[in-house]
């Protein structure tokens, strides 16, 4: 649709002082396009773009430096495959950079991270196990990149979030990633062909609630991120873009400066997912009997397992929604984490010894065996973190039995439909667009094939000199979100649910459905 002074991105934050300092700002060059945020989808975005030969791009991120924070994602053959498809060196680098925390002699360099794949011996083949309450099998997936490669046509690794972004920001010129660029505001300037972005540079930026564990002491969901109104001391800085593409993730600010002040201003912030997770880095001293009954019963030789009080009954499944992850480090230490399905203000304000009695107070419910439960009382309080889920909606009801991912028939109240993915000249990407928990490990994947699709249309819109046709690129990332959101429901909807994984049947759908696709072809349907 035609660029208008109404489009909501032209008045979402109308901050005086942002804007006076804005106009004090020189003209600069203006980017063909402007990725907000330094993650690996936003690096991944540059990098694709640049592959396709567009180099007239940069990358702005809000935090000070980058410091080692973040998880451990597990990259899937989808992830992967899109990658590829990306830029075959990244692939390449990312895939060696994962493999190489197979190795026990090399640090993934990470200090917080999410449960997945630990560190695992070359000798061993690793195998995720899920466990039932008695320590009975009802899964074993393999953690082997040929293992994958070989059902699914591409492979699978683990990453430190960390370890990933690095190896994708040393791909990019180093003076086309720049820290330290807080946005405050974006303004459609259609006199210029551009939307402007004005940032501050910020030495005191706050920890994200939405995006990284947290100390339950500290922990505080309704602190304010990343306020809007720039302090007077602060140099304000104005860079302009043809294009906007934001992948600064859940809490992403874009997203709340594009709906903030729109009827879909319900829509600007994360939605809580309903679940949470209790996590305990590190229990250095486990007693020896302990330790023998947690072997026998439920690692036996494993270094990974989940324990889940979902029951199976024939092909009926009720899921509990309590599951509890070991992990065993090479040098012998465990660690755990829990999911729960609790209210969020169940979680407010609790210190780590209360985050002890929780999961204590819910493994019981749950009917976890005493073995487990010992852990949990000998787990020291400074190690004790917790972090809530949160969700961008792809669909108004992920309660839909959805089957078919390009076949939804749902008829949503029309006055709740979430918004666009795109607003004139910007476009969301990753969990901008449609954040979820990680149960599924398909955050960074669905990121990655983000990526994919919108570096391609705009790499049309490049080629096709459409850069000042406002109906080209709106039709561009039309296409984008039609491709997209049903997929995106579909796995919110598995991700929610969490129980794939119970079925072997409903496993292969769904990895036909999210390993299987062929990306060669989604990219000629462009």
């Amino acid at each position: 649709m035609p660029e208008t002074k109404s489009s909501p991105y032209t008045h979402t934050n109308t901050s005086t002082k942002a804007d006076t300092l804005a106009a004090s700002v020189t003209s600069q060059e203006i980017y063909d396009v402007v990725v907000v945020g330094a993650g690996p989808i936003g690096l991944a975005t540059a990098i694709g773009l640049r592959e396709r030969g567009i180099e007239n791009v940069l990358v702005i991120d809000q935090t000070r430096a980058f410091r080692e924070v973040g998880q451990v994602l597990d990259l899937l053959p989808n992830g992967l495959q899109a990658l590829k498809h990306l830029d075959p060196n990244a692939y390449e680098e990312v895939k060696k950079t994962g493999l190489g925390l197979l190795n026990p002699k090399q640090s993934n360099g990470q200090k917080t991270i999410e449960p997945t794949q630990e560190q695992q011996p070359t000798k061993t083949l690793p195998q995720w196990t899920y466990k039932d309450l008695q320590g009975q099998i009802i899964q074993s997936i393999s953690l082997s990149f040929d293992d994958w490669f070989k059902d699914y046509g591409e492979g699978r690794v683990s990453i430190s979030w960390y370890n990933l972004q690095t190896t994708l920001r040393q791909i990019l010129p180093q003076d086309r990633v720049k820290a330290n660029h807080r946005c405050i505001n974006v303004v459609n300037e259609p006199e210029k062909g551009c939307v402007r972005i004005d940032c501050v540079g910020d030495t005191g930026i706050e920890a994200n609630p939405y995006a990284y564990w947290t100390d339950g002491q500290k922990h505080n969901d309704t602190q304010p991120q990343n306020s809007d109104v720039a302090p007077q001391e602060l140099v304000t800085k104005s860079i302009r873009a043809k294009l906007i593409v934001a992948a600064d993730g859940i809490n992403s600010t874009v997203r709340r400066l594009l709906y903030t002040d729109t009827q879909y201003h319900d829509f600007a912030r994360p939605e809580y997912s309903g679940f949470t997770a209790i996590l305990c880095r590190e229990i250095a001293e486990v007693a020896k009997e302990l330790w023998t009954k947690l072997e026998e019963d439920f690692f036996q030789n494993s270094s990974i397992v989940t324990i889940t009080n979902d029951e199976i009954s024939g092909n009926s499944i009720c899921i509990n929604n309590i599951s509890m992850i070991l992990f065993r480090r090479l040098t012998g230490e465990l660690r755990y984490v829990i999911y729960l399905a609790l209210p969020l203000d169940s979680l407010q304000g609790k210190s780590e010894s209360s985050l002890i009695d929780l999961a204590l107070q819910e493994l019981e419910k749950g009917g976890f065996p005493d073995p487990l439960k010992q852990l949990v009382r000998i787990s020291p309080p400074a190690k004790m973190q917790q972090r809530p889920y949160y969700v961008h909606h792809a669909t108004i009801s992920d309660s839909l039995q959805v089957s078919n991912p390009t076949n939804l028939n749902t008829e949503p109240d029309p006055t709740k439909i979430p918004p666009a993915w795109s607003v004139g000249r910007i476009v969301l990407v990753g969990d901008a667009a449609h954040g979820m928990p990680p149960f599924m490990g398909q955050g960074a994947n669905q990121g990655f094939e983000d990526a994919l699709v919108v570096t391609t249309l705009i790499a049309k819109i490049a080629e096709e000199n459409n850069w000042d046709n406002p109906q080209a690129i709106a039709k561009a990332f039309e296409k984008y979100e039609c491709l997209r959101r049903p997929l995106i429901a579909y796995v919110q909807h598995v991700t929610l649910k969490r129980s794939l994984y119970l079925s072997n049947k409903k496993w292969q759908e769904y990895a036909q459905q999210v390993y299987c696709r062929n990306f060669a072809q989604v990219i000629e349907a462009l």
